[in-house]
């Protein structure tokens, strides 16, 4: 089978570095200066997913397992792995670069493939697109990022991956001369155990070695194998994938962080009733019941724990009740909490049935409408009752 490969296209990849440092740091402000490490889990076998400088300057990094952590540094805050915030994020960049083309793919939560073939002639030069792609998500979303730009997936990934500057453009024709002196961990086939080990023992250590390697074929499939072939097409920098669009699923997503950790129940059930209540009021919108609701609890410690349930009734008392009763499961721990998320999907179409009687649920849902005018004209937040305010530091 054999390959051609289109050296007029354009594919980005945009990469939000560290993004869920910047994430939570966007959420709570008071973190831009501390020591922070968000770790997989809080177990002694969680490592850590992302940090801050002020962390790595105590010794920590990428990878480093919890128990480490906690022996080391006592002063660097462990954040758990707030996957829902994270996505929420990808979400709001994933529509902003979706301004720029109709063809992008997620990868992961911190980066995305553009396929901008044929943007040349409408927005002219590609290193100005790629500033304008960055600033524009700095200016919906407050993150910062990096753009890679070749002619394939594979070498504009690498680009952010090994270069530091905002935008760096690899031209069509170049890409071998970009990847030979890179470290071969740059190629994914390189991940592979049987090709690392291989690598190790013949003392490879730039892409360039295996370029040569891979001129003599029959000797490159004696070491290679069946990774002898894909092994050679990335040193070389061809890729013959697509960028796939992703649809992303649907969400409705409430979070809090509390103005001080606490694990005062009073407080923390108004907070749970404030979310619950912005939740009822967007389900009505919609005019929507979900199958799928899960609140999350993360603790200052770095432990997390969440329950599940659903949502058949869109009023707030049933609303409200249905969080409070998910938070009392999850809440099993004595140690204070430091946020508090809601998370709402899977929607279906909420069906109001028309009684001739005034009933408790129907008499509910008409407070709710009447408190909905108030939110509609001056915003979800501007309507709260007085515990609510005292539990977010309001007043």
């Amino acid at each position: 089978m054999s390959f051609v490969f289109n050296n007029n296209q354009d594919i980005f990849h945009i990469r939000l570095k560290e993004l869920e440092l910047q994430a939570e740091r966007i959420m709570d402000p008071t973190l831009k200066t501390r020591p922070v490490a968000i770790i997989s889990s809080p177990h002694p076998n969680g490592i850590i997913i992302s940090l801050s400088p002020e962390a790595a300057e105590e010794g920590l990094f990428h990878g480093m397992k919890v128990s480490v952590v906690r022996k080391m540094s006592h002063g660097v805050l462990l954040l758990p792995y707030n996957q829902s915030l994270y996505a929420r994020v990808n979400r709001y960049v994933y529509q902003s670069v979706s301004m720029f083309t109709p063809t992008v793919e997620p990868e992961g939560f911190n980066g995305f493939y553009l396929d901008m073939n044929g943007m040349r002639a409408i927005r002219g030069h590609v290193q100005n697109t790629g500033l304008s792609i960055i600033q524009r998500i700095q200016e919906q979303t407050s993150l910062s990022g990096m753009v890679g730009i070749s002619v394939n997936k594979l070498v504009s990934r690498i680009v952010t991956s090994v270069i530091p500057d905002t935008i760096h453009e690899v031209e069509g024709g170049e890409e071998a001369q970009f990847l030979s002196p890179l470290k071969p961990p740059v190629l994914p086939t390189v991940k592979e155990k049987p090709v690392h080990r291989l690598l190790r023992f013949l003392c490879v250590e730039q892409v360039s070695h295996i370029q040569s390697m891979a001129d003599k074929s029959n000797e490159f499939r004696t070491f290679f194998g069946t990774y002898a072939l894909q092994l050679s097409r990335e040193a070389k920098g061809e890729d013959s994938s697509i960028v796939r669009p992703f649809q992303l699923r649907d969400h409705i997503l409430e979070q809090t962080i509390l103005p001080e950790d606490t694990n005062d129940e009073s407080i923390l059930h108004a907070v749970v009733k404030g979310l619950a209540e912005q939740v009822a009021f967007k389900l009505r919108k919609r005019r929507q019941v979900a199958n799928k609701v899960r609140l999350e609890l993360h603790y200052t410690d770095g432990h997390q724990r969440d329950r599940m349930g659903r949502i058949i009734g869109i009023d707030d008392i049933s609303v409200i009740a249905v969080c409070r009763k998910l938070f009392d499961k999850a809440n099993g721990r004595r140690n204070r909490v430091r946020t508090i998320l809601i998370d709402v999907s899977e929607f279906r179409p909420y069906i109001d049935q028309t009684n001739l009687f005034m009933t408790k649920e129907s008499r509910n849902m008409a407070v709710s409408k009447a408190v909905d005018k108030v939110r509609l004209k001056h915003g979800v937040r501007s309507l709260q009752t007085v515990d609510v305010f005292q539990a977010l530091g309001r007043v």
